[in-house]
């Protein structure tokens, strides 16, 4: 009997890692977005045939979804952030991490940055952020907390009653 309980319970264990989303990062940001949590999404994404990670952003007071997804290049990386509102791109190499506009290459498959919801002050701030050369969680994390300050406050207003 206490050999079939420990065997459910290690299945019930099993199982329930499997399943559930795991965090790869959680923190704050200084904007009315609130906290942040980086979750691996379950696909990949192939841009231009390569293969590339995946990362879902969410805000624990907006209910913007971000994804992020990453392409290496040869001694660089591009972080391809998608959503809704508004659609960037950061970069890091050995010289620096920061935002671009995204590829045109990426037009074909139906993603621009739009000036309409874009806080130009806050972009060109975000032009150089850090040296580069940073982890993909490092740089992840970086984005979730300072994409909320690219949006302008128009586009943050939500329709209401």
């Amino acid at each position: 009997m206490k050999k079939i309980f420990t065997t459910a319970v290690l299945i019930l264990i099993i199982g329930t890692a499997a399943f559930a989303k795991k965090a790869v990062a959680e923190g704050r940001t200084n904007s009315t977005f609130g906290d942040y949590k980086i979750q691996k999404a379950d696909t990949r994404v192939t841009i231009e045939g390569v293969d590339c990670k995946t990362y879902k952003i969410s805000y624990r007071d907006n209910p913007l979804e971000l994804t992020v997804v990453v392409k290496r290049e040869k001694g660089s990386r591009k972080f391809y952030v998608l959503s809704d509102k508004l659609s960037v791109q950061y970069k890091w190499n050995k010289d620096y991490f920061g935002i671009e506009r995204l590829d045109k290459s990426l037009n074909e498959l139906g993603y621009a940055t739009s000036d309409e919801n874009l806080n130009r002050q806050a972009y060109f701030h975000q032009k150089v952020l850090c040296p580069g050369l940073l982890l993909d969680r490092e740089s992840a994390r970086m984005i979730a907390a300072f994409y909320p300050m690219l949006l302008t406050p128009e586009s943050l207003m939500l329709a209401g009653k």
